[in-house]
């Protein structure tokens, strides 16, 4: 079932409710933000003190980095993509281990 341009869906990630406005269907939408909120919340799980905004940059570069391992293993990367994956791989490593320092 898709909505029309401008319909309201509303979704829960990590405890916060947000009306999300899309064209796509209710479902998909549901969906990625179920997929985001289990990312949120294993960030959260390695990030002490809670800082919400901390915890979405992990989750956000933890998504990126799952996106680009996936186009690679398509065999759409290119090179440049590749030193990406493996620099946003190095940034999350380090803001774990800051995170777990902190």
């Amino acid at each position: 079932m898709s909505t029309p341009s401008g319909d309201i869906v509303t979704v829960e990630i990590l405890g916060q409710r947000y009306p999300i406005r899309s064209s796509l269907d209710v479902n998909y939408v549901t969906e990625l933000a179920n997929y985001v909120d289990r990312k949120m919340q294993l960030a959260a799980e390695g990030t002490e003190g809670g800082d919400s905004v901390r915890v979405a940059v992990l989750a956000a570069l933890n998504i990126a980095d799952e996106y680009f391992r996936s186009r690679q293993a398509s065999g759409e990367a290119s090179g440049s993509e590749n030193r990406l994956v493996i620099e946003l791989e190095q940034i999350v490593e380090a803001a774990l281990k800051r995170s777990s320092s902190d």
